[in-house]
């Protein structure tokens, strides 16, 4: 199977998202990846469910929700109505992960979840069977634009081997033509880029790169 792309709009101009998004479809992304922030779980803030419900409208790629906040059950029930098609919650949350990921798969949307670079891999295995997405972070979680750190491959090979097939392996963090293929090669079965897409003069292209193994 072909590895699938999915742009982080974090770094597309948010003055034309609509059109950012729809040059990344055209260009060949599988999914448009959205980084939720609320400035406590990370040091950043970025966009809520309105956003989300406003791409839906004009997206025609799955949305690939990532959210980086303290307290993902309240608002879970909001991502999921706006149109996540993917929801994904950090494994480092002090609430309830199981019950977050059950309640995000009973609104109909996909369960994913994610561990921030200094976090062991196994912590996840307890969830494995409610799983449809693992995001690995090859990078601190809060700003684009960081160099990838290697740690994360053997996470990746470690998920290959002890989850499900069909559970997406997806990496994000410093994702480019160069640290791309170490993640194939590991086992990643989604890439997520944002400035090495969203910068580039010819995004087909830079897709493709990512591609190649």
């Amino acid at each position: 199977m072909s590895t699938l792309i999915s742009p982080s709009i974090l770094s597309a101009d948010f003055a034309n998202l609509q059109s950012d998004c729809s040059r990344a479809e055209n260009a060949g992304a599988n999914m448009l990846h959205v980084d939720v922030m609320d400035g406590h779980f990370v040091p950043n803030i970025t966009i809520g469910a309105p956003v989300v419900k406003a791409l839906k409208a004009v997206s025609s790629v799955p949305l690939d929700v990532h959210l980086m906040i303290t307290n993902p059950e309240k608002y879970i029930k909001d991502f999921a109505s706006a149109g996540s098609d993917y929801i994904t919650i950090h494994e480092e949350i002090e609430g309830n992960v199981e019950g977050i990921l059950k309640e995000i798969k009973a609104l109909g949307a996909k369960a994913g979840i994610s561990v921030k670079p200094n976090t062991p891999i196994e912590t996840i295995l307890p969830y494995a069977d409610l799983l449809d997405l693992v995001l690995i972070m090859t990078v601190e979680p809060g700003f684009g634009g960081q160099a990838f750190m290697p740690s994360g491959l053997a996470k990746i090979s470690w998920c290959k081997e002890n989850l499900a097939s069909d559970v997406i392996i997806s990496v994000d963090g410093g994702v480019d033509k160069e640290t791309a293929p170490l993640c194939i090669e590991a086992g990643a079965t989604m890439l997520v880029s944002g400035s090495y897409i969203f910068g580039a003069e010819d995004m087909t292209k830079a897709i493709k790169q990512l591609k190649t193994k």
